[in-house]
């Protein structure tokens, strides 16, 4: 009874995070007001940020619901035998549920197997996206609680758990062939919709593209990104340590070289608190630095050169920033000099005040006509605001 009401906590536990973590993939993706969240802490400590990758995704569907799915699944084999008993109009139609024989050795393998795909997972938020979600990182160890407390170790372990698990399986299979068969082909459409027709599949589908590139093929060189006679102008307020201004930064390149009406505008929002006074909190540490620097090769004329050069290799402090300079074939003595000019910092203080004006409070934002947009897009929801906005 101990261990079953531990269970049935810890799954609760997780559904909750779940639900959380539902939460914080919506607003993070499809609400273009919403706040930062709560576990939006800093420049590594970022839910939001990892919600809008590529990586939240599997299958097309967000991996949220996939641990809804994982939780509710373990909290109904926690209660198989009393839903099995239950009877509707003198049937019981949930018969078929007595092919769980041995629902603890399931749930054990559940929870460790889910722990290791957690582990892998956390390997890549920490090493490829370079952020972590501490919501998930929850769930990681509810899913190792899990597997460890519906664990028998002085009966055979997790390898017994596994070997009743199979044996289980054969049989209920045997025994329920066409509602299993039924099932796995329901379950293929509904996978096979999700990661083509669902809209957070197709369209993260999309953004994965640009945020994952690892250098941007449609980069210009000089100060003007698109036609400076264009008739579409699009302000730009970014931020070089934002992820989703990376993507943007592409899609932005490729537009231009597609619409030869399109001039975009760049203006600095660094979220830092070194040149930010409106911020609260620290968000993304080193932007205004970045700024800096790109200031720097803008009174060079070489503006967008670095603005790719800084998103494709961000630097980490002044010397490998002067690198990028040499690279550039910038004047590094001039460059040193700019990049500390009171110019350079009232530059960005009057772009960072202007957003603020205009009631910004994010990145990327654009605005077209006074209309203005936040947050990630695909790259055709980015081209068809552009074109039509330009009307």
């Amino acid at each position: 009874m101990k261990k079953e009401q531990i269970l049935n906590g810890l799954t609760i536990l997780g559904i909750i995070c779940c639900i959380e973590l539902a939460v914080v993939y919506y607003q993070a993706n499809y609400n273009p007001y919403a706040e930062p969240s709560f576990c939006n802490m800093n420049d590594f400590v970022d839910c939001d940020s990892v919600a809008q990758t590529s990586k939240a995704v599997f299958l097309g569907i967000p991996l949220t619901y996939w641990g809804f799915f994982l939780y509710f699944f373990i909290l109904m084999l926690l209660h198989v035998n009393k839903i099995k008993e239950i009877c509707i109009l003198g049937k019981k139609p949930f018969y078929f549920l007595d092919v769980f024989k041995r629902p603890y050795s399931y749930i054990s393998v559940l929870g460790l197997i889910s722990f290791v795909i957690s582990v892998l997972l956390a390997v890549v938020s920490i090493f490829q996206i370079h952020k972590i979600c501490v919501l998930c990182f929850v769930t990681y160890f509810i899913n190792l609680a899990i597997g460890i407390v519906s664990t028998d170790f002085k009966n055979g372990g997790f390898t017994k758990s596994l070997k009743d698990s199979v044996e289980d399986f054969i049989s209920g299979v045997k025994k329920e062939t066409v509602p299993f068969i039924i099932a796995i082909i329901l379950g293929g459409m509904f996978l096979g919709y999700a990661t083509v027709e669902m809209p957070f599949a197709s369209r993260k589908q999309s953004i994965k593209h640009y945020m994952f590139m690892k250098h941007n093929p449609y980069k210009t060189s000089g100060n003007v990104l698109g036609n400076p006679n264009g008739s579409i102008k699009v302000h730009l307020y970014s931020d070089f340590k934002c992820p989703v201004c990376y993507s943007y930064n592409i899609m932005l390149h490729k537009i231009v070289k597609e619409c030869k009406d399109v001039l975009i505008i760049h203006h600095q929002f660094p979220l830092d608190t070194e040149c930010n006074p409106y911020l609260e909190r620290q968000m993304h540490k080193g932007a205004c630095r970045m700024a800096r620097y790109s200031v720097g090769a803008e009174n060079q004329g070489k503006y967008w050169d670095m603005a790719n050069a800084l998103y494709e290799n961000p630097p980490k402090n002044d010397d490998e920033a002067i690198d990028l300079a040499k690279k550039l074939d910038l004047d590094v003595n001039r460059f040193k000099r700019d990049i500390y000019l009171p110019q350079t910092y009232a530059k960005i203080r009057k772009d960072i005040d202007d957003a603020i004006a205009l009631g910004l409070d994010g990145t990327p934002n654009i605005i077209i006509n006074g209309n203005r947009y936040f947050g990630a897009k695909a790259y055709y929801e980015l081209k068809d605001i552009i074109l039509k906005n330009g009307k």
